[in-house]
């Protein structure tokens, strides 16, 4: 049996004892939760979850200008990278050593059960991949059943300051987001990442969203943010939760249901 990758490249379960490198973070505790921590033989920096587990993996760098030496030494089987978060002529280079090149994709939040299953078939991990997927439909049913009964809302989730940037509503934040009944601004974007009009969109939201990641925003934002903007609602949001696709996007889901659960309250 064979799974293809965002790319469409088939790939079969390995037979032997793979080496895997990962250059994307959630992906990475997704290899722990597939309990493929013991085959993890290089990360990024960002690579920090769980953290029991990663302290022991090599560092190799950021997800884009990672050390293409210290990999390459690393004797890798395989090297998980993800079309967004690193750069497309360093992971070509890749292709020139590495067996196994593995690209991902996921653009909406049900494409987390393909992703399951892409990487429990090649490292045969398939009964565990199934259990992830079982939680998913769980955490996503429930999540829905609240989502279901309340009104859609219309939110600005900020990701950056000065330049202020938001998401389209093509990303895979956005579509978790409309999951919790969130539907996010701008309608329409021609980039997935646009720099927003913080006045006039802030306005038109009934929600402002502050990032945890990759801006760092906290509380003195969120304050600095409404006496700039008074009269509007604004709350901070895990963005880990939001943007790590993988077996975080589990506790995400659960994690959106509690959120919106809380906002429709106050």
């Amino acid at each position: 049996m064979q799974w293809s990758d965002a790319l469409g490249k088939p790939h079969a379960c390995f037979p032997g004892i793979p080496r895997i490198v990962s250059l994307v973070p959630s992906l990475t505790e997704l290899l722990v939760d597939l309990d493929l921590g013991e085959r993890l033989v290089g990360r990024t920096g960002f690579c920090i979850h769980p953290r029991q587990v990663v302290r022991r993996v090599p560092k190799l760098g950021g997800t884009k200008g990672f050390d293409i030496d210290k990999l390459r030494a690393l004797q890798a089987t395989h090297v998980l990278v993800n079309i967004d978060e690193n750069r497309r002529e360093e992971v070509e280079a890749l292709a020139d050593f590495v067996p196994h090149l593995i690209v991902t994709h996921p653009l909406t939040a049900r494409d987390n059960l393909e992703l399951y299953r892409l990487l429990g078939g090649i490292f045969g991990r398939e009964k565990e991949a199934e259990a992830l997927c079982a939680d998913f439909e769980r955490a996503w049913a429930a999540l829905g059943t609240l989502a279901n009964g309340r009104p859609r809302q219309r939110v600005l989730y900020l990701i950056w300051r000065e330049p202020w940037l938001s998401v389209a509503r093509d990303t895979y934040i956005s579509h978790m987001l409309a999951a919790a009944g969130w539907d996010t601004l701008p309608q329409a974007s021609a980039v997935r990442y646009p720099e927003v009009d913080l006045p006039g969109l802030a306005r038109a939201a009934e929600i402002v969203f502050l990032s945890s990641e990759p801006y760092p925003f906290r509380a003195s934002h969120l304050r600095q943010l409404t006496e700039r903007l008074p009269g509007i609602r604004a709350a901070l949001i895990d963005g880990e939760m939001v943007s790590w696709y993988g077996s975080r996007a589990i506790r995400g889901l659960a994690y959106l249901r509690e959120l919106r659960a809380s906002l429709d309250e106050c």
